[in-house]
């Protein structure tokens, strides 16, 4: 491992080109219910990767997930809300095991002395209007008219269920707001395959509550983030239809492009801060307090990706490697990194770190300073890293030493 920018890959050192300036004033997100400007506040992104975790069944980075929607301010109830409503959508098993995983994530939670808000129950449902009244205007106001599908008249049944249960008695609890429930929906559509008519039409529906194009565009970056490209990818051309068809809007020049094709086709993009995805590092392969933004992802035929990453002091990553190696740029404080079988090394503000491919290492904060530092590797075989065991205390506390 050396500072020197000698022997680096090209795309690597063209990917820290274009994003080292950005990352080098980036402060720490605190418990976020700020709405930006413009694309999702960090609760609506942690929303996002809540949702897409439910619906594809990935119960660890759920897990990780529902903690930091915790951190990020949404309710116990909120979130409960989401965790039911997607049994609509992504079935009642993906839902029952969302549920049981959040019973899990409050219990650690409570072990360790963390309060997390309730939140408020649902109001009483109008006495007057029965469940499938309710549920029709509802459905009328978010799908802006009456609902004229095939299936309305061949199946008047799944109408009547769609309209009584799932507008009436889902979409009609008052205790989760309209935004945010479209935002779970479409985060779980977009995550599944093979319901694009259905995503069409959310995205639609998004727009009707007012989300902005700007919103939803940050839902499918964050979408990159949690699921992958593809199914990001995916979820933007669709998002690019909509907006072409929508009276007043016109379809994008910019980030709705997948940048392929001829040159004529292929669109540079810009993805605002706002639109980058924070999250806490899961604790199966971090130990302490580590926050991950997420900046860019590889896009075919191109192999980089790249994370800012935040170390509070004492904090740091298990042992792991890379197949196509890694670049560490450090943008603020100091801390430490170190090659399996040699002593640990300082790391400061402006160093450079390369790490060769497959090299066993870690690296992280020091015990009285945080550290952040711009991550940037390439992928092979859609494989980024190998993770290993975690850093001892021992082993810690020797990289402290040789200070």
């Amino acid at each position: 491992m050396t500072r020197s920018l000698r022997m680096l890959p090209p795309l690597v050192l063209l990917a820290m080109a274009v994003f080292v300036h950005g990352c080098a004033h980036q402060q720490a997100t605190s418990r976020g219910t700020t709405v930006t400007t413009d694309g999702l506040s960090v609760k609506q992104q942690r929303l996002v990767a809540i949702a897409a975790f439910t619906a594809n069944g990935n119960l660890p980075k759920l897990s990780t997930a529902l903690a930091g929607g915790l951190d990020a301010g949404w309710t116990i109830n909120e979130i409960k809300e989401v965790l039911v409503q997607l049994y609509a959508y992504a079935g009642f098993p993906r839902s029952l095991n969302g549920l049981n995983t959040f019973i899990d994530v409050l219990d650690d939670r409570q072990r360790r002395g963390i309060t997390d808000e309730v939140g408020r129950e649902p109001s009483p449902m109008p006495a007057h209007k029965s469940s499938i009244e309710l549920g029709t205007e509802i459905q009328t106001k978010l799908v802006g008219g009456p609902a004229t599908g095939r299936y309305v008249a061949f199946c008047p049944g799944i109408d009547a269920f769609l309209k009584g249960h799932l507008f009436g008695d889902i979409l009609g609890r008052d205790n989760l707001d309209v935004q945010s429930r479209e935002i779970a929906t479409i985060s779980a559509l977009a995550t599944l395959e093979g319901v694009n008519p259905q995503l069409t039409s959310h995205f639609n529906v998004g727009l009707n509550t007012g989300l902005t194009e700007a919103q939803l565009r940050g839902v499918t970056f964050a979408i990159d983030d949690a699921v992958g490209k593809a199914r990001g990818d995916n979820a933007r051309h669709l998002l690019a239809q909509v907006i072409g068809k929508r009276p007043g809007m016109s379809h994008p020049d910019t980030v709705l492009s997948t940048g392929r094709g001829s040159s004529a086709e292929a669109r540079i993009s810009i993805r605002v801060r706002q639109e980058q995805l924070v999250e806490s590092a899961p604790l199966e392969h971090f130990k302490g307090t580590v926050r991950i933004r997420r900046l860019f992802q590889a896009s075919d035929p191109a192999r980089a990706s790249g994370a800012s990453v935040t170390f509070e002091p004492g904090a740091r990553t298990a042992w792991h490697a890379h197949p196509l190696g890694q670049v560490l740029v450090v943008t603020a404080g100091t801390g430490w990194v170190q090659q399996r079988g040699e002593a640990a090394k300082a790391i400061r503000e402006d160093d450079v770190v390369w790490i060769p491919p497959a090299v066993m290492h870690w690296h992280g904060a020091t015990t009285t300073t945080a550290m952040t530092h711009m991550a940037v590797q390439e992928r092979l075989d859609d494989n980024t890293v190998e993770w290993m065991e975690q850093v001892s205390d021992e082993q810690y506390r020797a990289a402290e030493q040789t200070r």
